[in-house]
């Protein structure tokens, strides 16, 4: 039996995700929280970026390809809430997954995040299992979501091709 390499995660279907091109950015304005989720997550072979707020991870995603977010709720300058909403109405940001990280419960909080277009809460207290399995799980929809969009310009390409082919 050969050993598995450590940098890829098995889906359900047994096929592979290469976690090691993926790009985490952890956004939270309190250091002792963006030194958690990092030592949480250490065990992904992901790598892991940080922001001190929600100004400085729009500079990030503006400048880095990010495949997920965990976002802080309440943030001096720009709250979570606002991030989430500019990332997701931008055409080249949208399909970033957000998890927002939140103390917040009540239940106008959550539509709050939800009509924002958050993709998954987490309440504090973080509990790292649950933490890691929606890291992974997300990181698996962003990777089926970049291979579907990879075949669909292939056969788009394909057809293309057959076209101009038959035009000739």
């Amino acid at each position: 039996m050969s050993e598995a390499d450590p940098t890829t995660e098995q889906d359900v279907q047994g096929v592979e995700m290469d976690l090691s091109e993926s790009t985490i950015l952890i956004v939270d304005d309190n250091p002792q929280n963006l030194e958690l989720l990092q030592a949480y997550l250490e065990e992904l072979p992901c790598t892991i970026l940080t922001a001190n707020d929600g100004v400085e991870a729009l500079d990030v995603v503006g400048q880095q390809t990010i495949d997920l977010i965990l976002l802080d709720v309440m943030m001096p300058r720009m709250s979570g809430f606002e991030v989430c909403k500019k990332l997701k109405s931008s055409p080249g940001t949208r399909t970033i997954p957000i998890i927002m990280v939140t103390a917040l419960t009540e239940i106008g909080d959550i539509e709050r995040g939800v009509e924002s277009g958050t993709d998954d809460f987490l309440s504090k207290p973080i509990k790292k299992l649950e933490l890691v399995t929606r890291v992974k799980s997300l990181l698996r929809v962003r990777h089926l979501k970049r291979e579907l969009d990879r075949t669909l310009a292939y056969l788009e390409n394909i057809d293309e091709d057959g076209d101009d082919a038959k035009s000739q």
